[in-house]
């Protein structure tokens, strides 16, 4: 292995193009080396990210170069545990998209996988790197809004286009695994608390993916309300409301693209005290993150479990909106 992790991308995804190749390039500690697509045109725009970037035909010849230390894996849901299985097994690093697996027992698989080959294999959510969470976990943790009564999240976007795998259900779409990570996995991230119980779930079925979620969630302490909804016009925020102030997060997900990352605390009787973060790429820290785990031994901050635990919950949901 060199001084830098060799980067490999498993698929010319438009995700891959627009936000994590670039990242992969631009992140410390790695190098952006290979792509793996069978359409010269489609390597093209990695080849202007990365120029001199290896092209491979097959995921399969990809997986089989010595050059490649860790693979990054943007493919449809559905094909998420099967190759990262496949690049763990060939001796590579897997950082794959969310959602990892389609249920708990992918993720535990991927698990054994990791435990088999002593690779790291881990969930792409990049809203855990980013620092607006850990301002809001300290200003939880100091007290700033007293004890939690309430949470509520949302995360929408308009997308109907039936040909798009987020709408396919042999990709694996629907908006529970594409944005119910964000929405409903930010909760444990922000309290390090599992739901008690799921007091009610309402889901929208369209030609076989879930569109849409409503669920009412009871943690310790406080009560949980979540929507998600592929069938709604953008928008997201995040409202941590104690019983002396609020915590608000008008972009918790989608940083620099919804807009800027902002922590609001709200305490009665007193100004509004904002911190934002108008530079910081989630992306790249991920990335960051991930090569110094690697390289380095540091602490992978949000293990294979935590994404058991978020995938647990979305199960959950599905299970009680029957």
């Amino acid at each position: 292995m060199t001084d830098h992790l060799r980067w490999g991308i498993l698929g010319a995804a438009k995700f891959a193009r627009e936000h994590m190749g670039p990242a992969i390039h631009a992140a410390r500690g790695g190098t952006l080396s290979a792509i793996a697509t069978s359409s010269p045109d489609k390597a093209a725009p990695f080849a202007e990210i990365a120029p001199g970037i290896a092209v491979f035909d097959s995921y399969e010849s990809l997986l089989e170069s010595p050059d490649i230390d860790a693979v990054y894996i943007p493919l449809p849901n559905a094909l998420h545990v099967e190759w990262s299985e496949k690049a763990a097994q060939a001796g590579k690093h897997v950082l794959c998209e969310k959602p990892v697996a389609m249920d708990v027992a992918g993720v535990d698989r991927l698990i054994a996988a990791r435990e088999r080959s002593g690779k790291l294999i881990a969930e792409a959510w990049m809203i855990a790197h980013h620092p607006q969470y850990a301002k809001a976990r300290a200003l939880l943790d100091e007290g700033a809004i007293g004890p939690l009564v309430r949470i509520d999240s949302t995360h929408s976007f308009f997308n109907d286009d039936l040909a798009n795998i987020r709408n396919r259900p042999d990709a694996g779409g629907g908006a529970l695994g594409d944005i119910g990570v964000y929405a409903f996995g930010s909760v444990r991230l922000l309290t390090g608390q599992e739901p008690q119980v799921i007091l009610a779930a309402e889901i929208e079925m369209q030609n076989g993916v879930d569109v849409s979620a409503h669920v009412m969630a009871r943690f310790a302490g406080f009560l949980y309300t979540g929507r998600v909804s592929m069938r709604a016009a953008p928008w997201q925020e995040m409202v941590i409301h104690g019983e002396t102030g609020v915590i608000r997060m008008p972009v918790p997900y989608n940083a620099q693209v919804f807009g800027e990352a902002r922590v609001e605390l709200h305490r009665s009787g007193g100004p509004v005290e904002t911190w934002r973060f108008p530079r910081e790429n989630h992306y790249v820290l991920q990335v960051e993150a991930f090569n110094r785990a690697v390289r380095d031994g540091a602490d992978w901050p949000v293990p294979l479990e935590q994404s058991r635990g978020t995938r647990a919950l979305l199960d959950a949901i599905l299970a009680a909106a029957g």
